[in-house]
């Protein structure tokens, strides 16, 4: 009845709901019943029920057959494989090495005997001589020390030589210079000779030079504090002012 109220096509048509009241309730039921079977029959041959109860399945029902995806659980990955240790070569073995074989070793021949030499005479011993000290020669003396010599000079105030005198032709004319004077002193103090040892360019101030050192006096030179005759170098200035 319930699936009768839900699809209202399959109602009876209108004919049999203008049945007269008057029909027995039996007779109704009869052909409800007949009705009934008829549209079971016509919708389990169109599908129409199995639609239905699709429909009418319950939606808990559904869920309990649908079953839910699984995590998927990716394998782990294999282990690395040991690692194989190298195989070292098996060491060769040695070669016996053979053994040298014995040679026959040949019997020695018999030496000959050596004569017998006498021993000979013990050597004469000789007595050495006495060593007599020769004592060294003396050692010659040292050379005296050679003798203190001083030159002689004219430097002495006392002596009070005077410059030599400056020639006037040279001064018109402007000549100067130095001469150096080599002079031989006496053991008196007086000059015996004298000689131009390096000129001062002009013939006039070298002959002035000389004879002004013939005219002075000398400190004699001395020989380990005895005076001695020498010679001696004098310079001579002749400067213009």
């Amino acid at each position: 009845m319930t699936f009768a109220r839900a699809n209202p096509a399959l109602n009876f048509p209108a004919p049999l709901d203008a049945m007269p009241r008057r029909l027995n309730r039996r007779v109704a039921i009869v052909l409800a019943v007949l009705g009934l079977h008829v549209a079971a029959v016509w919708a389990l041959q169109s599908g129409l029920l199995r639609r239905a109860m699709d429909m009418v399945i319950p939606v808990q029902v559904l869920t309990e057959m649908i079953e839910l995806p699984q995590p998927v659980v990716e394998p782990a990955p294999p282990a690395p494989p040991p690692p194989v240790a190298a195989r070292t070569p098996p060491k060769p073995k040695p070669r016996p090495i053979p053994q040298p074989q014995p040679q026959p070793v040949a019997a020695p021949e018999p030496m000959p005997l050596a004569p017998v030499v006498p021993p000979a005479p013990p050597a004469p011993v000789s007595i050495p001589e006495p060593v007599v000290a020769v004592a060294a020669p003396p050692a010659p003396p040292a050379p005296p020390a050679p003798p203190r010599i001083e030159l002689p000079t004219s430097n002495a105030d006392y002596l009070k030589n005077p410059p030599p005198p400056y020639p006037p032709l040279s001064k018109r004319l402007g000549e100067q210079g130095r001469v150096v004077v080599r002079i031989f002193i006496q053991a008196d103090g007086t000059a015996s000779r004298a000689e131009v040892k390096r000129s001062s360019g002009f013939e006039r101030l070298d002959q002035v030079a000389v004879q002004t050192v013939l005219r002075w006096r000398y400190v004699p030179g001395k020989r380990a504090g005895v005076p001695e005759a020498m010679w001696v170098e004098a310079p001579i200035d002749f400067v213009l002012k």
